[in-house]
């Protein structure tokens, strides 16, 4: 029998076995064992599930619920089962999960005549413990797409089984349960035993799903209350249903139809139209209000809402002057930093907190001040003769990942600022059971601009993602709800725009690259959009910032 050699990155071993091993059998012989359950590997830094069969050799990894690529598999997997106790409990309800929020994730129930009431709640979570309490397997399986798509309309998955059709391949796969067929972009875990961890409860109209802490598996994440930002998501729900824009497959539908350019007009007349409210919004509060402060995490699009909203402003007989907090920054060996020893510019101490008070204030008191410039390639501050003074009708737009946090601005009376907070929060999702990441969306946008304007490789982008994220998590996201307004800056049609910009550089992360998972995701989930032509995407859209293409100077 043909034997192959296995490299396992836990113990750093070695071992021939014979072709066909499934990678649970190896994580058996091998004795690995983890802080948390395995869940699945990474096989040449691409995830498998444990059934997965070896026939070359290869370099594995196991990984369990700590790992991000574990996590999503956990989190794929709860809702299969989420899925499956609606359908049992609410015959001919629809569960359609929304968006993550309040760290997890929103869904609806369609179909219910009534509101979701706590004994809805229980009788779900009941029936969610009894099909985790069967341990059933979670079965991949391959059918003729036309076959598989029948089956998925049968159990109402239409949003789901379109999608498959649009694909144009002659066979698709799914994933079974105790008889019920279902697909979630990704592998899942062996069984329903695995899952030991989750919460589900009342949410507004519909439900929250409470899943493990990144950090503490053994704990949920706490259930934060987040009502600004869903207000937002529901805002924006109610643009795509007007659009008839729900899901992934109804986007192509309109972009095969060479429909697209419609798309794009309207979402960039919403963004305006939503651009002039606020502004409204601030020209009511002329006599009070002299500094707008607009915060939010990477690749948001702050810059351009910021000049956008500035346009508006003038409109409204305000002039603005703009102010980017990152001109504030401490000299570099000022500069903190974190536990790994790497210097944090998300901390809010790496701003020179004291200099910027010092400005606002003497510009509030009609003082002349010299506004900074940082250079990121020396790491110092430097001053080029800009100089700033207000005159009666001028407000200050200052832009920054710290600007909702009161620590910032100490010294500022509150009364005299209105607080803006940027997110991309995605419009559509993949299908019923299935929405998009914001983070996704983002991260999406700043591998286009990093390779477009910084020469950063996709690969060294995913590499940082996390700990921008973690700078997110800790720095941005705690002070979103203090915002007087939020606005999303995502649009109903970009990820068909992006795919175009994308793909080519995810696919220069190689297999031998530990980047090469989250590339292989990311490029998986792209296939999924029929690209749209970007020549109608006009040259202040926000879209442009991560593009090219923009009438503004950055």
């Amino acid at each position: 029998m043909k034997q192959i050699d296995i490299y396992c990155k836990n113990n750093q071993l070695s071992k021939s076995y014979p072709a066909g091993m499934t990678l649970e059998e190896i994580a058996q012989d091998l004795g690995i064992e983890l802080e948390n359950r395995i869940l699945g590997a990474l096989v040449n830094n691409k995830l498998k599930e444990l059934s997965y069969m070896v026939y070359k050799n290869k370099n594995i990894e196991f990984i369990d619920l700590s790992h991000p690529d574990g996590r999503r598999m956990y989190i794929r997997s709860l809702m299969f089962i989420l899925y499956a106790a609606v359908r049992e409990v609410m015959p001919g309800v629809t569960l359609k999960i929304s968006h993550g929020i309040s760290n997890g994730y929103y869904a609806e129930l369609h179909g219910l005549e009534s509101e979701v009431t706590d004994s809805d709640v229980f009788a779900i979570l009941e029936e969610m413990n009894s099909i985790i309490g069967h341990d059933y397997p979670f079965e991949k399986k391959g059918y003729p797409t036309p076959e598989l798509v029948g089956l998925l309309k049968q159990q109402g998955l239409s949003g789901k089984a379109h999608l498959f059709e649009q694909q144009g391949s002659l066979y698709s796969f799914a994933y079974f349960m105790n008889g019920l067929a279902n697909f979630f972009y990704g592998h899942l875990v062996p069984s329903t035993g695995y899952i030991t961890r989750f919460g589900i409860e009342k949410y507004y109209d519909g439900i929250l799903i409470r899943v493990p802490h990144p950090q503490d598996v053994t704990t949920l994440m706490e259930a934060l209350p987040q009502d600004k930002l869903f207000d937002v998501f529901q805002e924006h729900k109610d643009w795509a249903e007007i659009l008839k824009v729900s899901t992934i497959a109804d986007l192509n539908d309109i972009v095969m139809a060479g429909k697209g350019g419609d798309v794009i007009k309207i979402s960039e007349a919403l963004h305006e139209k939503k651009i002039a409210e606020i502004a409204n919004q601030i020209s009511s509060q002329r006599d009070e209000v002299r500094l707008v402060l607009i915060s939010g995490p990477s690749s948001s699009g702050k810059t351009t809402f910021t000049k956008r909203l500035g346009v508006q402003l003038v409109v409204n007989g305000l002039w603005p002057h703009m102010i980017s907090v990152d001109d504030y920054f401490v000299n570099r060996e000022h500069t903190p930093k974190d536990e790994r020893g790497e210097y944090d510019f998300e901390s809010l101490y790496a701003i020179d907190i004291d200099f910027l008070n010092q400005q606002i204030l003497e510009l509030f008191e009609g003082k002349e001040v010299e506004i900074p410039r940082f250079s990121f390639q020396s790491g110092e501050r430097f001053f080029e003769g800009r100089k700033l003074k207000l005159a009666k009708g001028d407000i200050l737009l200052i832009e920054g990942i710290h600007c909702l946090n009161p620590a910032l601005l100490p010294l500022v009376d509150k009364r005299q600022s209105f607080r803006i907070f940027l997110s991309a929060l995605t419009q559509i999702s993949i299908d019923e059971q299935n929405y998009i990441s914001t983070s996704d969306n983002r991260l999406i946008r700043r591998m286009i601009r990093d390779s477009k304007y910084r020469g950063y490789p996709a690969r060294e982008t995913i590499r940082r993602w996390p700990m921008v994220r973690r700078g997110e998590e800790k720095n941005i996201f705690p002070f979103q709800e203090n915002a007087d307004i939020m606005f999303n800056s995502a649009t109903l049609y970009e990820l068909a725009v992006l795919k175009k910009h994308a793909e080519p550089i995810l696919l220069g992360v190689t297999e031998n690259q530990e980047e090469y998972s989250e590339a292989t995701r990311l490029l998986k989930f792209l296939c999924y959009f029929k690209q749209l032509d970007e020549s109608e995407i006009p040259p202040t859209s926000i879209l442009r910032e991560f593009l090219g293409g923009s009438s503004f100077v950055y």
